[in-house]
Formats: C-alpha cells, sequence, structure tokens
C-alpha cells in the first residue's frame, strides 16, 4: 500500500493526482481537469486507480506489459469488460491490512453493548467462516444469503462467503419472512445466516420464528447459520449451526478463492415495490475499484480513520459501508434506531467511536435540527473531518444547520447514486467548495451528463442525468435474465432513442448540471411533476417545506384527471403539537411562491397520517401516484413498504377527490 501514502496533510485524491502527473506527461489543474480526463481516458484513469492502490498485475507479471485494452477491452454499454486477463477476490483487498493495529469492525448496539474485532481477528474470523461453508459444500456460485441486522457478524459472513467464491445477499430483519423470501428465494442459496433477534426503538425484537420461517422458504438450504443463543439441531432437515461454532473453524492454509473481475460478489435488489424484486449481480472486480475510488479518493478514507453509515443490510450502503476495509479504516456497525430515545442518538456515537467520516440521512438531519441540538457544543467532534448524506436529496437549510451547528468548514458531502451501481455517480470531495444544496462534483470515472430530450448536453438547465460511458461497477447481470433483455430495458432503451443512438445509461433523475461542474437534482424523472407543461422536481419542493418548523415530512403529487385536469396535492406530517391551520397552509403557500414560483404552489395541503416508503427510505411517489389517478394496473407489493396501511388512506384520496 505504498502509493497510497501521502505527505502529512495531504488528502488521497492529491496523493493521486501526483501519482498520475508523476508517470504521465498530462498536465492537471484542479479536480475539474482531473474529472476530464478521467472520462476522455476511461482506460488509463482505472488503470491509475488499481496502480495507486497497488491490486496487482493486470497482464502478465510486469505492469509495463499491459495495454488499454487490457484495462478496458470493450466499451460498449450494455456489456462492457473490464480488466479481462484479471484474477482476484475481494477479500485480498481487505486482508492486506490484517497486520494493522486496533479495531476493524466495531459493534454497537442500542442498548449501548459494544463488541470489536481487530484485523487480525476479523482475518482470522472470515477464514474460519470460509472453513465452515467449505466443509458444507458451498463454493464458487453458490449463494449465502443473510437476514441480520448491521452487526459486525454480517461482516464477517460477506467476507467469508467472498473468501470462497461464494455469492452474498444479505436483507434487513426488518423484513417479514415473505418479504425477505421475494428476495432471497430468487437466488435459491445454499447457507442461510440469521439472527435470534435485534434491539429497536427500546423493544426487543424476537426473531427466532421468522427466521425458521424463512429457513422453510428457500428449498435448497443445507445449513442455517445462527447468531445468538442457538444450539446446533436440524430442523426440517435442514443443519443450524451456532454462528459462534462457525466463525472459529480452523482456516489455516486455506486463501481467498481467485476469481475473473465480474465474477458475482453479491446480489443486491431493487425495492420490488410495484413487482417482483430485480436482482442487480455486482463483480468482484468492479467493486474493488469502484469503492476504492469512491471511499478513498472521494471519502478520503485511509488507514487511521473510522467510517459510520448508519444502514441496514437491505440498502447498498451496508455495503459501501464495508468499502472501508478496503482502505484501512475502521467501520461502526450500530443495530437500532437511529432516533432513539432521541434525535441525539447517533451524535453521542460518532463522539464516543472518534468516527472520522459519518454518514447519515436528511431525515436523521432534519429530526437533529428540529429537536434543537447544537452537537457540535453538546459533545467532542474534534475527529470528525467529512459528513455525508445519501437517501434523498439534502437540502440547502440543512448545509446550513451542519456548518452552523455541527462544526464549521466541514466538507458535507450529499451524495447520488444507487443499488444500481452500488457507488455514487456525483457527490463531494475533498478541496472542492461546498455550495449549499449542491452535489459539489461528478466523481471521477462518471461520464454524467444533463440531457434534453434531442440527446443534446445542457449547462445550467434541467435535463435526464445520463452517464455517457461505462463504469466498472455497473452490473453485471441482472439475476434470471438470461439474455439481458430485462437489463438493456431497464437503463439503456429509450423512448427517444433512434436505432442508430449510441447507448447510454438513463438513471431516471433531472438534474442540473452548473458550470462549475456540480449537480443540483431535482427529483425522479419517472415522478415528474407536469403542470400546464411546465416539468418540475418534487426535491425542489420538499426542500422548501421541509425547511418549515411545523413540518416533519411532505409529499407532493402530480395527478392526471379526466379531460387534461391536473391535481397537485401536498401531504405533510407534523411535528407533535403543531396544527395543520389556515394560517400554516398559507405560510407554506407563500414560501412555495416566493422560494420557487407560483406554479409549484400545491393545489392543496392535506395533512396526512404518514408517508409512505421504500424499506430504504425513498418515498413511493410513482406507485402511489398511480393509485391517486385510478389507475388499476398499479399494484404494490406490501411487503416492500414500510407501512403498507397508509395506501389505503392515500387510494381513499383519489377516490374522494373531486375533479
Amino acid at each position: 500500500m505504498t502509493a497510497v501514502d501521502s505527505r502529512p496533510g495531504q488528502t488521497q485524491i492529491d496523493a493521486f493526482t501526483r501519482f498520475i502527473t508523476s508517470r504521465t506527461d498530462r498536465a492537471i489543474e484542479g479536480y475539474a481537469s482531473l474529472w476530464q480526463w478521467s472520462v476522455d481516458e476511461p482506460a488509463a484513469f482505472w488503470r491509475a486507480v488499481w496502480d495507486f492502490y497497488d491490486l496487482g498485475a493486470i497482464a502478465g507479471d510486469s505492469p509495463s506489459v499491459a495495454t488499454d485494452d487490457d484495462v478496458l477491452a470493450d466499451a460498449a454499454m450494455p456489456g462492457s469488460q473490464w480488466f479481462p486477463h484479471v484474477k482476484l477476490n475481494y477479500v485480498s483487498a481487505v486482508l492486506r491490512h490484517r497486520g494493522l493495529p486496533g479495531a476493524a469492525v466495531v459493534g454497537l448496539d442500542e442498548n449501548g453493548r459494544r463488541s470489536e474485532l481487530t484485523w487480525s481477528e476479523l482475518a482470522d474470523a472470515t477464514a474460519g467462516f470460509a472453513r465452515t461453508l467449505t466443509d458444507l459444500g458451498v463454493g464458487r456460485g453458490d449463494v449465502v444469503a443473510a437476514y441480520l441486522p448491521d452487526i459486525p457478524e454480517a461482516v464477517v459472513a460477506f467476507l467469508g462467503a467472498a473468501y470462497v467464491g461464494a455469492i452474498w445477499s444479505g436483507c434487513g430483519q426488518d423484513y417479514a419472512p415473505e418479504g425477505a423470501a421475494g428476495r432471497l428465494a430468487q437466488l435459491r442459496p445454499k447457507v442461510l445466516v440469521s439472527a435470534t433477534g435485534y434491539r429497536y426503538n427500546g423493544k426487543d425484537v424476537d426473531k427466532v420464528a421468522d427466521s425458521d420461517a424463512l429457513a422453510r422458504l428457500l428449498p435448497d438450504l443445507v445449513a442455517h447459520i445462527v447468531v445468538g443463543d442457538s444450539t446446533s439441531a436440524s430442523r426440517g432437515g435442514v443443519e443450524q449451526i451456532p454462528f459462534d461454532a462457525a466463525r472459529p473453524a480452523d482456516g489455516s492454509g486455506l486463501q481467498p478463492e481467485p476469481v475473473a473481475f465480474d465474477h458475482p460478489l453479491w446480489v443486491l435488489f431493487s425495492s420490488g415495490t410495484t413487482g417482483k424484486p430485480k436482482g442487480i449481480v455486482h463483480g468482484h472486480g468492479g467493486v474493488v475499484v469502484e469503492h476504492l475510488k469512491a471511499a478513498g479518493l472521494h471519502g478520503d478514507l485511509g488507514e487511521h480513520d473510522v467510517f459510520f453509515w448508519q444502514t441496514a443490510l437491505s440498502w447498498m450502503m451496508w455495503n459501501f459501508q464495508v468499502a472501508g476495509l478496503l482502505c484501512g479504516s475502521r467501520i461502526v456497525c450500530y443495530s437500532g434506531s437511529a432516533l432513539y430515545p432521541d434525535a441525539d442518538r447517533l451524535w453521542q456515537l460518532v463522539e464516543s467511536e472518534g468516527v472520522t467520516y459519518f454518514g447519515t440521512s436528511p431525515g436523521q438531519l432534519q429530526a437533529s435540527r428540529k429537536a434543537g441540538l447544537v452537537p457540535g457544543k453538546e459533545h467532542d467532534l474534534a475527529p470528525l473531518r467529512i459528513l455525508g448524506s445519501t437517501g434523498s436529496t439534502l437540502a440547502a437549510d440543512l448545509f446550513t444547520w451542519v456548518e452552523e451547528n455541527v462544526k464549521a468548514g466541514m466538507p458535507i458531502s450529499s451524495i447520488s447514486g444507487g443499488t444500481d451501481v452500488v457507488s455514487a455517480f456525483a457527490g463531494g470531495s475533498t478541496g472542492v467548495p461546498v455550495v449549499a444544496g449542491e452535489l459539489s462534483v461528478r466523481y471521477l470515472g462518471v461520464a454524467l451528463q444533463s440531457w434534453a430530450p434531442d440527446r443534446t448536453p445542457l449547462v445550467g438547465e434541467v435535463g435526464e442525468m445520463v452517464v455517457t460511458a461505462p463504469m466498472p461497477s455497473m452490473p453485471v447481470r441482472f439475476w434470471d435474465d438470461p439474455d439481458g433483455a430485462r437489463y438493456r430495458r431497464a437503463y439503456f432503451e429509450h423512448e427517444w432513442d433512434s436505432p442508430a443512438d449510441r447507448p447510454v445509461w438513463r438513471h431516471g433523475d433531472w438534474v442540473t448540471v452548473t458550470d462549475r461542474g456540480s449537480l443540483v437534482i431535482h427529483g425522479r424523472s419517472d415522478a415528474t411533476l407536469n403542470r400546464h407543461g411546465i416539468r418540475m422536481g418534487s426535491a425542489d419542493i420538499y426542500e422548501v417545506v421541509e425547511g418549515i418548523e411545523e413540518i416533519a415530512e411532505a409529499f407532493v403529487l402530480g395527478v392526471d384527471g379526466p379531460d387534461g385536469k391536473y391535481w397537485m396535492p401536498l401531504f405533510v406530517t407534523l411535528v407533535p403539537g403543531a396544527t395543520l391551520d389556515d394560517a400554516l397552509r398559507g405560510r407554506i403557500a407563500s414560501e412555495v411562491r416566493s422560494r420557487l414560483s407560483p406554479r409549484h404552489v400545491p393545489d392543496e395541503v392535506i395533512e396526512a397520517p404518514g408517508i409512505p416508503h421504500t424499506r430504504t427510505g425513498k418515498k413511493l411517489e410513482v406507485p402511489v401516484t398511480g393509485i391517486l389517478a385510478g389507475r388499476a394496473e398499479v399494484a404494490i407489493d406490501p411487503k416492500s413498504v414500510d407501512d403498507y396501511g397508509l395506501i389505503d388512506w392515500y387510494a381513499e384520496q383519489g377516490r374522494t377527490h373531486r375533479w
């Protein structure tokens, strides 16, 4: 890892820039120049990432024999071919750090119970778990499924599965057994790893019965490994093994299985709100280089950092949090509510663990603001260097709140990406100024543009977010999609394409690329508000409305009615003690009108009992819009929604609305 060493006070991205200029004639002056080179010469850029992190030979035994074709053999999308001659394993890239002192993984729960694994303990536990899997007959291409909270055992199980070339897929235990099976059963796993329970919102949640029920829904299981109080047994013909017996197995002599660059590492799932969740397959190599770039270069993570992102196994941010290990950073797993017993909980954790990079959500920051917290005064946050936020757009007023109440001058990295690439397309980067309400940069190697319907790139105007060149972490394929038709349909086939057009990745967001190269995300393009021919993004309205003290959360929809009529209601939930009266409705309308435009003012403001989300926190704008419009073909999967009982309430709003 000597290539990553940087001068005192120098960031990873500064060291990377020096590394490039030392081996090429390219003059790089500032981030914009570096980004432009990374998209103009993708093979050279990704080879530089590979070499900077000293990942080994690309072709033959000597780096000098490698060519651009050995990095990017085929740049066509979909189906690009990266590093065709490479054999590697994700776990090998992690275990390069096994000699580091101190903890690699820390686990905390809602009660404050703490556990840790040192780097050497993590290496031994991973090899031991891998040995248990091989003894069970699990190997290359088999699937290991998880039904777990965010705990260190999940990290060990994932690394152990990848160690033997098996494919990992995780699901949080907030899912009922049928909901988890809707994802995991597609993969026909041979091993299930579950927990007997967890604590959430001050209550112990027993998951023994649910875990057993899930195991019965997975017909190909040969073993069920259980975290928590359990004894070896056989239930329904499936061997049940305590995790504490699986982890200490003797893994000496066992080495991580070398696999092809695109060999499946894990399967992540789409939300599946209106259909069967899509299994998105990512490869070992694409994830390694993408996460080293995103977490190492953009996140500036290194061997002295503590990385914590509040997440769950059902969300890609869990996979991204594990990327801290690739960088030699300590990662913190937290099993519990972000807001229990109050909104200060995560700030306490950031202080107690000396977190240097804290990843959170706009919801947690909004709750902190409305609780009147001043974390920078109430806690010692001296080690904290970067705050990241994702899940939805981070409003400009929350940037200001962090600056004034958490830590002045601290970089705020609002990021936008997705399960699709298990990374970010855009976000923050050290050394680049932060502007409230904006994502500071397009990430290196991401050829992101904003397009007009005629495929013309736009600057300073709202357009469709597209990526015009491949990224190594784009999906290898979809699960159970042998001819690739579903994959192509999801990202590469658009109504505005002609047969002669070169395919590009369309992500489904409205975005503005500014003349400084920063981005503003306006919301999903498939949930566009289209009032009298004027297209508006829901995120712009949320930023204004959710900044009002009395509003806990907002939900704006654009509903097409008969005879060309259009209804744009704004549903809101209120903070405790607030009342939605005419004065508050008037203030909402006034704020929207003055900060956006009269066109953005909703037709009516309605108090709602709650806002429906996917289990990863995204508002269900598209399907609920269809339900309010009375479209019979819209069917929401109850297992994919955090509170399915709300759907009937919204359906009733559509039935009783007078056009």
